[in-house]
Formats: structure tokens, C-alpha cells, sequence
């Protein structure tokens, strides 16, 4: 019986097998470090900022708390709070979808045209996660708080409310936001 000409090797495995498994795993492998490093070039401010229509939300988000203006200089990134925490395929999803329709905004709006001002109040607890709040925000009721926001944390977290961290938080993370827009798209109201 004459060799079979594929068959090459070890236990059988035919050479363009061995070359497809090799190559599968160099794209697999590459596809991996690739998917991290655009994972985590997309989470930074300065890359949400390329977009035209971002500058004025990551300047009102400098002169904000969350943007570093506190006694420890913590600033948080944009995905820090504009994405869910928690469930890795969750937060993927949801910054697929995010960055998918920022793009399509990007391309099809005039921003000078629309009512940032409006959409932040209709949109606000829809692009802020509390999921996104209480990861860095864990003791919600620290020594010295108030007492008016020690019973609204206590409600909160006992369920006896149906609010969100944003419904009582509206600009923490973006100082001055709509005064920043209209400024920056030249728009006097």
C-alpha cells in the first residue's frame, strides 16, 4: 500500500491541518491582544473627546468633581460611569450599542442644531448607571452625612425607592454641562 501523500508527521495530522491549527491560533491569539487593547483605548477621555461633538462634555467633566476637581485628584473616565459595571458581556454590549449609535450621531446630526439640554434631562438615567456609581461609591452612608441624604441612601439601598443615583446626582459628573454646549456650539438661549 503506497503512502498517503497527506499525511505527514505525527499521529496522522496532515501538514495543511497543522498550518490551519497554527495559523487559528495566530489570529486567535491576535484577536485576543487586539480586543484588550481597543477595549482600552476606547475607555479614556481623550478618545471619546475625538468626536467633535464631545469637547464641551469632557471640558464640563474637567471642571467636575468626577474629572478631578477634589482633594485626592481622582478622575474618573467616561466608561466609569457611562457603562454598567458588573456583567463583563453587559458592559461589552452596551459599549458595542453606545459607541455604534455615537458614531451614526457623529455622522448624521449637526450638534450645533440639537437640544443638549433636553436630551440630558430625557436621557440622564439612561446613560448613567448606577451599577456605574456604586463601584466606586460603595459606603453610601459615611460619618458626618446629612441626615436629609442619610435617609434617601438608607431607601435606596433598602429598595423603598424607585429613584437612581442621577435622579437625585443630575450633574455631578459634568459642571456647568449645558452652559459648556451652548458656549462651545456658539448657542444663546
Amino acid at each position: 500500500m503506497p503512502d498517503n501523500p497527506k499525511l505527514k508527521g505525527s499521529g496522522g495530522f496532515s501538514r495543511k491541518w497543522r498550518w490551519g491549527v497554527a495559523t487559528g491560533l495566530l489570529v486567535a491569539i491576535v484577536t485576543v491582544l487586539a480586543s484588550g487593547f481597543m477595549i482600552d483605548t476606547t475607555n479614556t477621555d481623550v478618545f471619546c473627546q475625538t468626536c467633535h461633538e464631545m469637547k464641551p462634555f469632557r471640558a464640563s467633566w474637567q471642571k467636575s468633581v468626577h474629572g478631578g476637581e477634589n482633594p485626592q485628584g481622582f478622575a474618573a473616565q467616561c466608561v466609569d460611569c457611562h457603562l454598567p459595571h458588573g456583567n463583563f458581556l453587559e458592559y461589552l454590549t452596551t459599549k458595542a450599542i453606545t459607541g455604534t449609535s455615537d458614531v451614526i450621531h457623529h455622522i448624521t446630526f449637526n450638534p450645533s442644531e440639537f437640544d443638549w439640554a433636553e436630551n440630558a434631562e430625557k436621557n440622564r438615567l439612561k446613560f448613567t448607571y448606577d451599577s456605574a456609581c456604586r463601584h466606586c461609591h460603595v459606603k453610601l452612608e459615611p460619618k458626618g452625612v446629612k441626615p436629609g441624604a442619610l435617609l434617601a441612601h438608607r431607601a435606596y439601598l433598602y429598595g423603598q425607592t424607585d429613584k437612581k443615583c442621577a435622579s437625585c446626582h443630575p450633574h455631578v459628573g459634568h459642571k456647568d454641562m449645558i452652559e459648556m454646549t451652548n458656549k462651545f456650539f456658539e448657542k444663546n438661549l
